[in-house]
């Protein structure tokens, strides 16, 4: 192999690429850099990119769509975490002759996260963690999930294992996406209702859809209208599902007891957006995926996949 390829490693916040995989053979054969921090400029990502034969990317995280890739002559193969990744344009890929590979996926993350995030809402775990640091003790009260409703929207993989959650908690569960039927609801163990009763009955609503153009603002003002005041948010699939204006709007007002969210319209979430400061929302910076067993998945199966590539070019 008389060119020694180079390969970009995106987003890698964690310093964990080299933690989860094992990277000997490649460093044998390839430059690899590592990139720690998010770039958001397109002219500043084209600038870093255009070197590189391979880039690594975390589903996400930063987008490669056909402006950034079209100026990339040198790139061949793009390795991205996950099986799907709505942050890269395959079509433009494809068109530019660029390979694309996924990797695999472990999917009790983002469950266990949507179940942490509610607990700790309704238990005011952050808040009363804080306060116990400030000296404080006991200042709020917590709110039972037993006998409550939590109202699911979407219910695929990720929807039907918090309707299992919510079952051994002994909470009622209902339901409501575009195309569920009451069989599968019921498959479930949730009632089939009505998107507005959804949000009407429901003492906990969280969603879990498939983001896209038709999926966009499944939440705006009406539906956040219709909650209960003492009713929680939780997202944890995709910042645009939930219009954002319309829900700072109500968390302003407090016409809901609060949100948690994981996800949101622009990642990382600005230094100085409201959902930083205001006292009703618990956020996380999208760790739904962000676990041990998940990034060891993520990083052997992108080693595989530049060991085969490499193969490749050898051959």
């Amino acid at each position: 192999m008389s060119h020694k390829f180079s390969i970009a490693i995106l987003d890698d916040y964690q310093q964990a690429a080299f933690k989860f995989a094992n990277w000997t053979n490649i460093l044998q054969q390839a430059n690899v850099q590592v990139f720690h921090g998010h770039i958001a400029d397109e002219a500043e990502l084209v600038e870093r990119l255009q070197p590189f034969d391979v880039v690594c990317m975390m589903r996400e995280r930063t987008p490669l769509k056909r402006p950034v890739l079209s100026q990339l002559p040198n790139l061949k193969l793009i390795v991205s975490t996950g099986k799907r990744n709505a942050s890269l344009d395959v079509q433009a890929c494809e068109d530019l002759g660029v390979e694309v590979q996924m990797t695999g996926y472990h999917e009790s993350g983002a469950p266990e996260l949507t179940w942490a995030l509610l607990m700790a809402i309704a238990r005011k775990i952050t808040v009363e963690n804080a306060n116990v640091r400030n000296g404080g003790w006991q200042t709020t009260i917590g709110t039972d999930l037993k006998g409550k409703t939590i109202g699911i929207i979407g219910l695929g993989r990720i929807g039907a294992k918090m309707a299992a959650y919510a079952k051994v908690f002994g909470m009622n569960v209902i339901a409501w996406s575009e195309n569920l039927t009451k069989e599968r609801a019921e498959e479930a163990g949730a009632k089939l209702v009505s998107k507005e009763d959804i949000f009407r009955q429901a003492d906990f609503v969280t969603i879990h859809l498939v983001l896209s153009e038709r999926s966009k603002d499944t939440i705006g003002a009406h539906e956040l209208s219709l909650m209960k005041p003492e009713a929680y948010l939780i997202n944890t699939s995709r910042g645009p599902l939930i219009n954002e204006a319309a829900l700072l709007d109500t968390l302003r007002k407090k016409a809901i007891a609060g949100a948690a969210i994981d996800v949101f319209d622009t990642e990382p979430l600005p230094d100085d957006h409201e959902f930083r400061k205001l006292d009703n929302v618990l956020v996380t910076p999208h760790i739904g995926y962000v676990t041990e067993d998940t990034y060891r998945i993520f990083f052997e199966d992108t080693v595989k996949a530049i060991e085969t590539w490499l193969e490749k070019q050898n051959a």
